[in-house]
């Protein structure tokens, strides 16, 4: 059974960091790309981050670039993480872990196949 299941969201003021998990399996994520995603209230899901399978290329949203990093473990079950670093409040949404298919990183949300239910970030002004 696939499964993504996200991790470490939650209410923070703004000007602080969180960190995000996201515990992969079920398949060999080891060899998939993966990425964080966000969608606001009212908002489209939009792109945030994104990794090659091996960690290399990362890759992140203009607005993102900067604070946050992507990271992964692939040393048993594939962990994804994304450090958060000067929150602001427009960082406010449910953040989705991803997995596909494929080498390298993308901001594509259709090159990814499986999704996790996502975590709530809150960051209060």
């Amino acid at each position: 059974q696939v499964q993504l299941v996200e991790s470490g969201g939650g209410l923070v003021q703004a000007g602080g960091s969180l960190v995000l998990s996201c515990a992969a399996s079920g398949r060999t994520f080891s060899l998939y790309r993966m990425a964080w995603f966000r969608q606001a209230p009212g908002k489209e899901r939009e792109f945030v981050a994104a990794i090659s399978w091996s960690g290399s290329s990362p890759s992140y949203a203009d607005s993102v670039k900067g604070r946050f990093t992507i990271s992964r473990d692939n040393a048993k079950n594939t962990t994804l993480y994304l450090q958060m670093n000067s929150l602001k409040p427009e960082d406010t949404a449910v953040y989705y872990c991803a997995a596909g298919r494929g080498t390298y990183s993308s901001s594509a949300a259709r090159v990814y196949d499986y999704w996790g239910q996502g975590t709530q970030v809150t960051v209060s002004s």
